[in-house]
């Protein structure tokens, strides 16, 4: 039997959250994050994403693509407060609940408790309920597996609903396009290019011991993907131990300030996600995985939870400095992760991939 699966993803979370609470921000471009030099875009309204703003984008840049840009300070409980909302009325439906982050979820409602037959007729109750009592809206995806409910979700933003089921799915994957696909960031995507791969149907072409050669493991995920395989399960609540980012570089590097340079790209990713998930930490690990695949590590403990950008930087700089011959070999991954956290922190799910993928824009 095929299972029932919905991916809730809230819109513009925060910054539809600020703009719910503050009249004078609706229908304005909103960013919630720092203004300053160093700041960064935590969350985008879509107003402001017509301009090109979006996550992750340093707030000098996103103020060039938008002057008027109306920069808000991230309020967390509030967040996390609406996020307890949105979760409570997934568990109406079932307790097979994996929380993403606090605006998104994947829900098996193959069966649930109010059972209904049709996983569409509760993904709209659903949507109206988050409606009715945040003055939010979401986006809904159902299809049979995480992978594509995922993508359907996607699809149709904001205030959506896609369906994709057994009968399509293999059309719709062949005219997908390649960064669509799960865990295809942006040097995947080129490497992919690299290689004819623009799309679903490209990518079936390739076998998955050729897709394990040029991308490790996500290959192997990658080959099942265009086939739309997806056999991994909506996993329980758990509290998680380690949060990071890593990327694998177009080129290989090994100039200290072109290193400098995509450490501090990763460090504000990690920062992002960390405060998008409420994490907290003590411990911050830097890997280093050279041109031959050979890879090391370095770690810090430090007595106090890590709360800024600036502290998981200089840390992070701190531990690439203490690697012996840093200049001396090129270097084609590098990495940061968290660990040793909080018992404060927000209870979230198992993501065995999140880790390892590249970001996205």
């Amino acid at each position: 039997m095929l299972r029932k699966i919905i991916h809730i993803d809230m819109d513009a979370f925060y910054a539809s959250i600020e703009q719910r609470d503050n009249p004078e921000y609706r229908g304005k471009p909103v960013a919630v994050g720092y203004g300053g030099k160093r700041g960064v875009v935590a969350a985008a309204s879509y107003e402001a994403r017509q301009y090109g703003v979006h996550s992750a984008m340093a707030s000098v840049t996103a103020l060039r693509k938008c002057p008027h840009l109306i920069f808000v300070m991230p309020r967390f409980e509030v967040y996390k407060t609406v996020s307890n909302q949105i979760m409570q009325i997934f568990r109406e439906y079932t307790d097979k609940v994996e929380p993403l982050s606090l605006d998104e979820a994947f829900l098996d409602v193959t069966e649930n408790k109010k059972v209904m037959e049709f996983a569409t007729q509760i993904a709209k109750e659903i949507k109206q309920k988050i409606h009715c009592q945040t003055r939010l809206t979401a986006s809904a995806g159902v299809s049979y597996n995480k992978f594509l409910a995922k993508i359907a979700s996607d699809y149709n933003k904001p205030n959506g609903l896609y369906v994709i089921t057994p009968e399509k799915a293999e059309k719709f994957l062949e005219k997908l396009g390649i960064e669509k696909f799960f865990g295809v960031g942006r040097v995947t995507a080129h490497r992919m290019h690299e290689l004819g791969i623009r799309n679903g149907f490209d990518l079936k072409q390739h076998s998955e011991k050729e897709l394990v050669h040029h991308f490790g493991k996500a290959g192997a995920l990658y080959h099942q993907f265009a086939r739309g395989i997806d056999e991994r399960e909506v996993e329980s609540e758990y509290v998680r131990k380690s949060l990071g980012a890593e990327e694998t570089f177009a080129e290989d590097l090994h100039e200290l300030v072109d290193l400098l340079r995509a450490l501090d790209d990763i460090a504000r990713e990690v920062h992002r996600r960390a405060e998008k998930r409420g994490f907290l930490a003590k411990t911050v690990t830097l890997k280093i995985k050279y041109a031959d695949f050979a890879v090391v590590t370095r770690s810090k403990t430090v007595v106090n939870y890590l709360r800024t950008y600036d502290q998981l930087f200089d840390i992070g700089k701190e531990l690439l400095l203490q690697v012996d011959d840093i200049e001396e070999r090129k270097i084609r991954l590098m990495g940061l992760t968290l660990k040793n956290a909080g018992t404060d922190q927000v209870v979230l799910t198992n993501q065995p991939l999140q880790l390892t993928l590249e970001f996205k824009e």
